[in-house]
């Protein structure tokens, strides 16, 4: 991203030469102003008039390569008797030497379109021996439209079907394509070869270095024996990729067979750096300063196994700070060591195991926490991933009533659908995450079980994404303890960014008493506190408006709703409106909200500030 351009960083034209450009387009009885546009988005001359050319005869072999892209953007658009004409100081291109010299300043260019009538499609013959295919699936039929990408486009789909049912070799190997000016119909006549249906044979690595070729082989999920895919391919790269130690993935069948009749598959890859480690800061009026850390290797033993640390300290300085909805002591940290397996199940799984300490001081509760977890993670496929994984957590967490030891064993089981068309930035597509997660407590001996259910949607209105509704519903329930009896950071709260904007994070729901008895033994820090509780319901809806390419404004309403019970109090909701910026870049977008509690709370403020990197969901 360019913030600021010196004069001269741009490149020296020899012999610049300035020129205006004119398009006229003869009127087409059967335009529906398509047309138009899609000549001037053709025409060079037309997008690049601002620039200078080099010289006469940079103009002019400019323009005769715009007679090329606009015949053609003629017939994109069904109209092959379309004719152009390029003028250049009022004198026709094609009679122009390359010599010619012009004196006007700037030189006018003008260009008439005489589009010509719309063709259909008309007579319709494709031959694959021995393998039927339909023209007319593919919308190749009489009478449709005849556009000359749309015609290329659906014989690349009927080639790529053959391909896919296993034929590498599939050829073209006859095509006739006749436009009949005197009934303005498009005859297409072809034939597809489609080959043999060829087995996988062997892989061949190169590139490699320090990760096992054997590994590398195995993790495309490539069998040999198997009947050959270009999906398989597809899918083998992406494998390849999510290792994380690979800059350069190519995936691509053999020119030809192997004597055995196999299909060899050669992969290329190139390895990137595998040792790695970023720092971070961060400034809040409400919550002091932070930093945070992290190092990592991704190739330990040489079959894409990484280890990651990382630390981070935050509230440094908070305690000095008078606006904190109750007292805290001291800093909050965090730290973890994650390490990470792939290929555990298959080439689709991946092991994650790691050691957790954290100190945190939410509004809720002080808690310090040492926890280590085991599990797997199997992608379905490219949209399905399942988490099953073991948890052993030793907590103290303080709140009103004092403080608390907890032992617990956690068996966190994770579904996911991700059908977004971006994660960071989606326009359309539906997420949803189900979580379970049977518990037990073995120093209170207290088994309960937390469930959460997630699910986003997003909808685009117009074709460039400038309007994007987006939607959020969260559902959760906890069951089989009483409330005081299940650790307060396994119960539901609401409020805070991630929830409902413009409210103190947990400030929604039941609240602890806001005095202390006399000798009661009860903590007063924690007075008119949340108490956490066993079902939530929330959501948000937000409108992404773009004002420019890379800007948007997007208001939106959150609301939600915690309830002691295991049914949330649909009446007793929370809403929370405000309005937010977007900043797009090629890492997603810079995001800030400022939100407003409509009906705030004792410990919420008028209004938040969020800030981060991506969609607010």
């Amino acid at each position: 991203m360019k913030f600021f351009e010196s004069a001269d960083s741009t490149v020296d034209v020899i012999d610049p030469l300035n020129y205006t450009v004119t398009l006229t387009l003869a009127p087409a009885p059967d335009d529906d102003g398509s047309l138009e546009e899609a000549l001037n988005t053709a025409s060079s001359l037309v997008s690049d008039q601002e620039k200078p050319v080099s010289g006469s005869l940079g103009l002019l072999s400019k323009a005769k390569t715009d007679r090329k892209r606009l015949v053609a953007a003629l017939f994109e658009q069904a109209r092959y008797d379309g004719l152009v004409d390029i003028f250049i100081e009022g004198r026709d291109i094609t009679t122009l030497q390359p010599d010619a010299t012009f004196s006007a300043r700037p030189v006018p260019v003008t260009i008439r379109v005489r589009p010509g009538p719309k063709y259909t499609l008309g007579r319709i013959a494709v031959s694959s021996p021995a393998i039927p295919v339909d023209p007319a699936e593919y919308g190749l039929e009489p009478g449709g439209e005849a556009g000359s990408a749309k015609v290329l486009e659906a014989e690349a789909k009927m080639f790529d079907k053959l391909r896919q049912d296993g034929r590498p070799f599939v050829a073209v190997t006859r095509r006739e394509i006749i436009a009949d000016a005197a009934t303005d119909r498009l005859d297409y006549e072809a034939t597809l070869e489609p080959g043999p249906r060829v087995p996988f044979g062997d892989i061949w690595i190169d590139g490699e270095k320090d990760v096992d070729p054997g590994f590398i082989a195995y993790m495309t999920g490539i069998e040999a024996g198997k009947v050959f895919s270009p999906q398989e391919l597809a899918d083998a790269r992406d494998r390849l990729l999510k290792l994380g130690v690979f800059s350069s993935v190519t995936v691509k069948e053999a020119k030809g067979q192997a004597p055995d009749g196999s299909l060899p598959v050669q992969i290329e890859v190139g390895e990137r750096k595998f040792g790695y480690y970023g720092v971070g800061a961060t400034y809040s009026n409400t919550e002091g300063a932070g930093a945070n850390g992290y190092v990592g290797y991704r190739n330990l033993f040489g079959r894409a196994e990484s280890l990651r640390f990382d630390a981070s300290v935050s509230r440094i300085g908070a305690s000095t700070i008078s606006d904190e909805p109750r007292p805290i002591d001291g800093i909050d940290y965090s730290s973890s060591l994650v390490f990470k397996k792939p290929g555990v199940l298959g080439p689709d799984s991946v092991y994650i195991g790691s050691l957790e300490i954290k100190r945190e001081q939410p509004l809720a509760y002080d808690r310090t926490s040492y926890a280590a977890t085991s599990g797997v993670e199997y992608d379905i496929d490219k949209q399905q991933k399942l988490n099953v994984s073991l948890r052993a957590e030793y907590e103290e967490i303080t709140d009103y009533l004092g403080t608390r030891d907890y032992l617990i064993g956690s068996v966190p089981i994770t579904y996911t659908y991700d059908g977004r068309n971006n994660e960071l930035n989606p326009t359309e597509g539906f997420y949803l995450q189900a979580l379970a997660e049977p518990s037990y407590g073995f120093n209170t001996s207290t088994p309960f079980v937390k469930t959460r259910l997630d699910g986003r949607a997003y909808l685009s209105l117009t074709e460039s994404d400038r309007l994007v509704l987006a939607s959020r519903l969260g559902y959760g329930t906890v069951f089989g303890a009483d409330l005081l009896d299940i650790p307060n950071d396994r119960r539901f709260y609401a409020g805070g960014g991630g929830s409902v904007r413009g409210y103190e994070f947990q400030s929604i729901g039941p609240y602890f008493p806001d005095t202390v008895p006399a000798g009661s033994g009860y903590n007063s820090d924690f007075t008119d506190t949340p108490t956490g509780g066993l079902s939530l319901f929330d959501g948000s809806v937000e409108a992404r408006i773009g004002i420019t390419e890379n800007i948007q404004i997007v208001p939106f309403l959150d609301f939600g709703t915690v309830s002691n019970k295991l049914v949330p109090d649909f009446s007793n909701f929370k809403l929370g409106a405000g309005v937010g910026a977007r900043y797009l870049t090629s890492f997603g977008p810079i995001r800030i909200d400022v939100g407003i509690p409509l009906d705030p709370g004792p410990k919420d403020a008028s209004y938040q500030i969020y800030a981060g990197i991506g969609q607010a969901f």
